[in-house]
């Protein structure tokens, strides 16, 4: 990770609330907090808002990895005020309760960062029904969720925003078959698009983020699985053809997090999808080394 100075700080985020879903990072046996790879998008993203002072409220499905941002964020920034607790984003009730607890500690929502997905090979021929429904469910539905309980306190507020967390994989095909994953990602990047539009006029702004090749923890876990199948995914995301000539982080969609999310920096952007990809899907090919 580069030196905190490094990293660019909005003022007008000090003080602001943010809710995060997907907040958690698992321990990395042999890591430390100064190596890049050892941070999630989520982890990242709260460490970020952190570090422009925002106070943090946040969830995952495995409450030790929520704990272990936790303890991350709160060491580099002891004075961070973060809460996180156990929430599956996939159920209505548990969003509800993730929201009443926000804004019974912290009275308002100013910064909604929906973080939560995962990947599930299979076309459509071979997916089952119930992997393209846990697909649909995780990574779309849930961002449904969570703006269907935040919207109405942003909108009384008269304020708010809003940062949906997409893929390069729903704008283009990347070389293997994860289709409900495409598919509810494209969703998430016109949900976006659509609700911008819609809720423009009460000043929230909701926004995406694509990211493209990142180099995260589960990339860095395929390196040393004993799985074949994991090692050709590990070979095939490595061996990319990135304009820019390497992977991203999660610090790269952290940044772009702060960024969307700051009135100041991006007061006027809306129904937007920032692309953050090095340039790959602007360029030939597939992303993937022949």
């Amino acid at each position: 990770m580069a030196d905190i100075t490094d990293y660019p700080v909005y003022p007008d985020l000090k003080d602001k609330v943010a809710l995060v879903l997907g907040i958690g990072q698992a321990r990395i046996p042999g890591s430390d907090a100064a190596t890049p790879t050892s941070w999630g998008n989520g982890a990242a993203i709260a460490w970020m808002l952190a570090h422009n002072g925002v106070r943090l409220y946040g969830c995952d499905i495995d409450l030790a990895a929520a704990q272990h941002t936790l303890e991350r964020v709160r060491a580099a920034y002891p004075q961070a005020m973060v809460d996180v607790q156990k929430a599956d984003v996939t159920s209505a009730s548990d969003i509800q309760s993730l929201v009443d607890a926000c804004v019974a500690k912290h009275g308002r929502i100013d910064i909604l960062v929906n973080n939560v997905g995962a990947t599930a090979a299979g076309d459509p021929a071979t997916m089952a029904e119930n992997v393209w429904d846990a697909q649909i469910n995780l990574n779309l539905k849930s961002v449904y969720l969570s703006m269907h309980a935040v919207l109405p306190l942003m909108e009384k507020q008269s304020s708010g925003a809003i940062v949906n967390n997409a893929s390069i994989a729903g704008l283009q095909f990347l070389g293997k078959p994860q289709v409900a994953y495409n598919s509810a990602k494209a969703a998430v990047i016109h949900l976006t698009k659509v609700t911008g539009c819609i809720y423009a006029s009460k000043n929230v702004r909701v926004n995406a983020i694509a990211p493209g090749l990142m180099y995260t923890p589960l990339v860095e876990r395929m390196a040393s699985s004993a799985d074949p199948n994991e090692q050709a995914t590990f070979r095939k995301i490595t061996q990319h053809n990135v304009p820019m000539g390497r992977m991203g982080s999660a610090w790269d969609v952290a940044t772009a997090a702060a960024f969307l999310s700051s009135n100041r920096a991006a007061g006027y952007i809306t129904s937007q999808t920032l692309v953050v990809d090095g340039g790959l899907t602007s360029s030939t090919g597939t992303g993937f080394g022949q």
